[in-house]
């Protein structure tokens, strides 16, 4: 046998063994950060191990409520460095702070606590006194905080940082970007609602995600207001329908105004995004509920890559061209 053809033999060899492999459908459900997680992936091999090693990434440094996190350490002032994540999700931040004019505000978070929404909560049934609130926001201001070379300033030393309105959508492109290292291309990462999505799904069709119609109350049933195929990007909601106190006759939404300490009424129910990655989409969400409609609508269409459907009280707005609905 000759050399040459020796060689083409053993590369139709390999190429044989490569297309034998079992790429499986694996999926990881579970409950992480007090919300559900569904995760759904091709693969030769498992990678479960090394989506909870991520979920323990994310956890050390960005969960407020571990007291041994590098947030945690951050807002105590037992130091003042930073890690990747922190620096990427800290950058990430002060664009939509920007952006949305300050509606968008990690900063916020003891106002948040005041309020009872946050990982110091209050009691939920007790309205924060005027001077309470004025008290928090003298600390407040993502704007003027700054990370350089590693090292964080806050704006007073009273400044805390709670990033969980980005940070379940940045585990999920961190998720994400593991399974396409390891040979993935088609995975779908779900976490509280918050979605990226690349390849196509087990039934090798686009990935069909369902927009949660509002609620009026918690427990009320689920169910969708559109169904849209896509894939190769993120999807991230916010309402206030599923995260309220009522105290009195009133009802008090968990989004709360960077400018008057206090829970916004804007008129929008929900907001669903889609973005590039989850982690922008779910910051961008978080500040469309903290706008009127209107700013909202116009922080969104100039951003390139971005879709959105708004829902308010009597209408619907569609930001960007959203292909591929199957219901609306």
């Amino acid at each position: 046998m000759k050399p040459l053809a020796a060689a083409a033999l053993g590369a139709l060899s390999l190429i044989s063994a490569s297309c034998s492999r079992d790429y499986r459908w694996h999926t990881m459900q579970g409950v992480i950060w007090n919300t559900s997680y569904s995760i759904k992936y091709q693969s030769v091999n498992s990678l479960d191990d090394s989506i909870v090693a991520t979920f323990s990434r994310v956890e050390m440094s960005l969960s407020p409520f571990l007291p041994g996190s590098r947030i945690s350490q951050i807002n105590r002032n037992e130091t003042d460095q930073t890690d990747t994540l922190i620096d990427f999700i800290f950058q990430t931040s002060q664009t939509v702070n920007n952006l949305s004019g300050g509606a968008f505000d990690p900063t916020l978070s003891p106002l948040i606590n005041l309020w009872g929404f946050g990982y110091d909560k209050t009691d939920s049934q007790a309205l924060p006194t005027d001077s309470a609130i004025y008290s928090a926001l003298a600390h407040v201001g993502i704007a003027d905080c700054n990370i350089s070379e590693g090292l964080i300033s806050k704006k007073t030393p009273e400044t805390t940082f709670n990033f969980s309105a980005i940070t379940k959508g940045y585990a999920c492109d961190l998720i994400s970007d593991m399974l396409s290292r390891n040979g993935v291309t088609n995975s779908m990462v779900e976490i509280g609602g918050e979605i990226t999505i690349r390849g196509h799904n087990d039934r090798g069709r686009l990935w069909r995600i369902m927009l949660e119609a509002p609620a009026e109350h918690f427990d009320s049933k689920r169910t969708g207001m559109a169904t849209i195929e896509l894939t190769g990007c993120a999807v991230a909601s916010s309402g206030n329908y599923r995260n309220y106190h009522e105290t009195g006759n009133r009802r008090y939404g968990h989004t709360i105004s960077a400018t008057t300490g206090r829970p916004i009424q804007t008129g929008i129910l929900s907001a669903s995004i889609i973005a590039p990655n989850c982690a922008i989409a779910d910051a961008l969400a978080t500040a469309t509920m903290a706008m009127p409609v209107t700013d909202a609508i116009e922080m969104l269409e100039q951003l390139e890559g971005v879709k959105a459907v708004i829902t308010t009280s009597d209408s619907i707005y569609s930001v960007g061209e959203i292909c591929n609905i199957l219901s609306l």
